[in-house]
This record gives structure tokens, sequence and C-alpha cells, in this order.
């Protein structure tokens, strides 16, 4: 059988993406200590960026199944004395029965898989945040039921987290609405492959108008701090706060990934407040890459 990787949301069709989300939901709903399919089995996972969330769902994740996770930050690593992606690559899938990575280049993650005999696994790259959006789907399922025929509204950068969002908006079948200060906005051939489920729009309170769920990030990624006083700047206007949710249905949720930085992307009575299930969406990332790596290892 071909090795499945899980570079971006859309390497899942609709219906599996939807069976790893049910399947993510059960194992929060009942957690079972004495059921433990990945015994043997080893996770490498590769870091050239900080983690907090990443790190310890993936590592917590292999560690209930039975499994282990091995946390190897490039630099230490052979990478970090430049050997071949490719040749990592090798070596790794012949001792370990995944491989997790999160850094920089989505090419890269994409070399490391062509050239891996077990699965790869995008923990976050310049272009996507897959296992987010399952985190993501989870909670909105969780919260709101079928996300099919709603409204989103993505608030702030077009970024990899946006990119992930509107994948996951054509997966499951809603509507992302995209408020994104000009030339920040999400790259035009995944909006442009996402349809009439990615919607841009011109300011942020047409993105939250009516809207089920609003989203947002951080306005400087890693890698970007240079760019930090440009960007406070340029988003001047998006930060989600209680008059743009007021803009949203009256039970609309809030989600944000984490790390926050209350003052800017978003309030304080926001991401503390009642509408908020960004504490829910950051336990999911544990239960969906548990029910992801099940998937992968094809033991459901």
């Amino acid at each position: 059988m071909a090795v499945r990787h899980f570079l971006r949301l859309s390497d899942l069709s609709p219906a599996e993406a939807r069976q790893v989300i049910a399947r993510a939901m059960a194992l929060r709903a009942r957690p079972d200590p004495a059921f433990r399919p990945f015994v043997g089995k080893t996770l490498a996972m590769i870091f050239t960026k900080n983690s907090t969330r990443t790190r310890v769902s993936f590592e917590a994740g292999m560690a209930r199944f039975g499994g282990h996770a091995l946390f190897l930050h490039a630099g230490t690593t052979q990478l970090g004395r430049d050997e071949p992606i490719a040749d990592t690559a090798k070596v790794l899938s012949r001792m370990c029965d995944a491989i997790m990575i999160r850094n920089d280049s989505q090419a890269d993650q994409q070399e490391l898989a062509t050239h891996s005999r077990v699965p790869v696994v995008n923990g976050l790259s310049d272009s996507h945040h897959p296992c987010q959006l399952l985190a993501d789907m989870q909670c909105w399922f969780e919260h709101r039921g079928d996300p099919a025929g709603k409204v989103a509204a993505w608030i702030g950068d077009g970024n990899n987290v946006c990119h992930s969002w509107i994948e996951a908006a054509r997966l499951f079948g809603f509507t992302l609405r995209i408020a994104a200060p000009r030339g920040y906005e999400p790259d035009a051939a995944i909006v442009a492959a996402a349809g009439g489920h990615a919607v841009l729009v011109d300011h942020a309170g047409a993105a939250a108008d009516g809207a089920d769920l609003v989203v947002t990030d951080t306005w400087t990624s890693m890698g970007q701090e240079a760019e930090t006083a440009k960007r406070l700047a340029a988003f001047s206007g998006y930060q989600v706060d209680r008059a743009l949710m007021a803009r949203a249905k009256k039970d609309a949720v809030f989600m944000h990934c984490l790390p926050a930085h209350r003052g800017e992307e978003v309030s304080a009575d926001v991401i503390d407040g009642p509408q908020s299930v960004v504490w829910d969406e950051a336990e999911n990332r544990l239960w969906a890459q548990m029910a992801l790596l099940e998937f992968l290892f094809g033991v459901h």
C-alpha cells in the first residue's frame, strides 16, 4: 500500500477529513488508557522552529497510544551540517515509523516525503499548518455542529494558517471570508483552488458580518520580528475586539491557534471571554493528531 503523507489539509479527501475528525472527537469523549495501538512505534520529530503545542501534543499522543516520540532539533542533527534532506529521509524512515517536521519550507517537506518510506506530517511550514486545522475543525464540530453551509471570518494575515483554513473551507463545505490588509493577502492560487468557498473582502467588518465563527492569528509570525513595526501599522483596524465580534452571529465562537498577543490581533476581553474556545482548540491538537496518526498508520 502506498505511503500516505500529510503535508497539507487537501492531502485528505472530504470523507477522510471527516473520518479523522469523528475519530478525534471519539478519542476526546471516551479516552481509553488500555488502548495502545502504537506499542513499538516511533515518531521522529524534526524542529527548526520553536514549539509548545506541536511538540507536546505529538509527544503526549504517542505516549498515550504506547509509542515513543524523538525530539530532533535540526541544529543538533546532521541537517544542521548540511546533510541533504533526501539522505535524512532515507535514514530516519528506516528507523522510525513516521516523521513529523516543523520548519520554514513546504518544499523541503515535500522533498523529505518524496524520499521517505514512512508517513511525513507537516507540523507547520511557511505555506500550511494542516494539523492546526484538524484541531480547529474538531472544535467547530464540538461547539456548533457541522460547519457545512456556515460562514467563518478570517481576520488578519493571509499566512500559513489562513491557507489551511482556505483548504478546510473546501473540504468541509463552508464559506471563509478573508479580511487582510493590502499586501498581506493569502496566496492567490490557494484561494482560486477553493472556488467559491474562499472570498476576499475589503475590511474586517465585512468578513465578520453574520459569521458563525471568527478566527485570527498573530500579526508577526516567527521569523518576521524585524517587520513588527511595519506590521503593527499595516494591521491597524484588524483587531478582533468586542465591536467586531458583535457584528458576527450572537452565538459565534472565536478561535486563535496561539500564541496570542492580547491588545494586538485580539483584545483580552474576546480571547478570555465567553465566546472564545481557544483552550478546547489547543487541547484538540492532541486528539486530532492521535486520530491522524491512527489514519496514517492504518489503525482506523
